[in-house]
């Protein structure tokens, strides 16, 4: 078994050395509902947490990976010091990244990925409050799918690699969590496990829809079926979501080579019978291989200590999206989210029972057979045999180059966007260069071009003719 993980428990850790107290930051204006304030605290906030990834049973390779670093230290890795250690003022970061794509691709596309979010939240110094520091996160997910999306560009045998992402980063006791595709981050507080991010999936859609129940989703035939991840589009929707941590918690973030095999009790009762970090991580893989092991599993788990103990008072750890506060106003920036969440919404007259024609004649046609990879670019709209049923949009799916093998299997429209889907707008080229892309030239530079080599060509064909 091909396992991928940090160091052999050696005991304990030691205790850290504590640091000096974070700054204060002064008093911040008071945030809108929902939103977290601004300037850190003064608690020290310690993680002890651990990784494993691993091949599973099916797969010749491994397309996971995950990044766990101290952005105070400017370090990454599963080292002693970073296992167990106090939160600085620059933040603590995670992330699951899943890659797809075939070959290597899917390796590349998660590799960049996890490097560049690093090399984005590194960047700066420590943040200002804790609205930059959810800033940067966002950010850094989108410049990472502008540059696998690049990468793939300009290499034909990774044209359509992409990856999941599911990056979360901790300041204080607030973790903002960034999601694009659907790897997944769970909190378990007391004995209660929450998923706290949402899957951008087919399956979660047709669930949002009322198409399908949670129990005809485990065997769902396209459950493999994602609505966007990074490196299929030069843009993505980037799912940002806030959690109030409180002492005693646990954060659970995975790929979906764990969640798709493993029940969310079995997940609880396994993050429940060990305070180790690494020895939960050991139980949640082997019990995805025990079920089947049919993709690749990875895992990440972080328990947080020196934060306010629960009270009555708190609201019960739940997915929760983040709105900003500062540089646009709240009101604006409330208005857009819930225009995002409406867009998102599959407009159905009445759900259409799960055992009567779901699909189309042109999807079932099209999709005779059980993918064997993940997609991407789908859309519950795409499969409900509905006329009124419109596009969850905007999504970023594979508009120009779907995955290899995938194009073939999907209906016309998803495979380069639903018709009448609104686009996501295109980078600009300032953005590119802020990004490390070079931007492309103006369009009669290429017509130029290409119209001096025709003219070199038909000048040697002259002369060869001659000689």
């Amino acid at each position: 078994m091909n396992v991928k993980m940090g160091p052999p428990d050696v005991g304990d850790p030691p205790a850290p050395t504590p640091t000096a107290p974070l700054p204060d930051l002064g008093d911040a204006p008071p945030p809108s509902s929902g939103a977290a304030p601004y300037a850190p605290s003064q608690g020290h906030v310690r993680v002890r947490l651990f990784g494993r990834t691993d091949v599973g049973r099916i797969r010749e390779h491994n397309e996971d990976n995950f990044l766990i670093a101290d952005l105070s230290r400017g370090q990454r890795g599963l080292m002693e010091n970073i296992r167990t250690h106090v939160v600085g003022p620059s933040g603590t970061l995670f992330a699951v990244c899943d890659g797809m794509g075939g070959a290597a691709a899917g390796e590349v596309a998660s590799k960049l990925a996890v490097d560049i979010i690093y090399e984005q939240m590194q960047a700066g110094g420590p943040p200002r409050h804790r609205e930059e520091l959810a800033r940067r996160l966002v950010r850094a997910v989108e410049v990472a799918g502008m540059r696998i999306f690049a990468e793939a560009k300009l290499d034909r045998n990774r044209r359509g690699m992409g990856t999941t992402a599911t990056a979360a980063a901790l300041l204080d006791e607030y973790l903002f969590l960034a999601q694009v595709g659907d790897s997944r981050g769970y909190l378990l507080r007391g004995d209660k496990l929450e998923l706290v991010t949402r899957d951008q999936s087919l399956v979660n859609q047709l669930i949002e829809a009322g198409q399908l129940t949670e129990e005809e989703a485990e065997n769902f035939e396209h459950s493999n079926i994602i609505l966007q991840a990074l490196g299929t589009a030069d843009t993505v929707q980037v799912d940002l979501t806030v959690v109030k941590l409180r002492h005693g918690d646990t954060l659970m973030m995975c790929s979906d080579g764990l969640s798709g095999m493993v029940r969310a009790e079995e997940i609880r009762q396994a993050l429940l019978s060990s305070p180790e970090p690494i020895d939960v991580c050991k139980v949640l893989t082997d019990q995805a291989n025990e079920a089947g092991g049919h993709d690749n599993i990875t895992v990440i788990v972080a328990k947080f200590e020196g934060l306010p103990l629960p009270t009555p008072d708190d609201e019960p750890a739940k997915y929760r999206k983040y709105v900003f506060t500062t540089e646009e106003s709240s009101a604006e920036q409330a208005a857009a989210a819930q225009a995002a969440a409406a867009a998102r919404t599959v407009a159905v007259s009445a759900p259409t029972p799960l055992s009567s024609p779901v699909l189309s004649p042109e999807a079932q046609a099209a999709l005779a057979g059980k993918l064997g990879a993940t997609a991407v670019g789908l859309s519950a709209a795409d499969f409900l045999h509905d006329p009124q049923a419109q596009p969850a949009a905007p999504v970023a799916g594979p508009a120009s180059n779907p995955p290899a093998g995938v194009a073939a299997a999907m209906p016309a429209t998803a495979a380069g966007g639903h018709p009448h889907a609104p686009q996501p707008a295109q980078n600009t080229d300032a953005e590119y260069l802020a990004a490390g892309i070079p931007a492309s030239g103006p369009s009669w530079m290429w017509l130029v071009a290409l119209l001096a080599l025709g003219l070199v060509g038909v000048g040697i064909y002259i002369y060869l003719g001659k000689g």
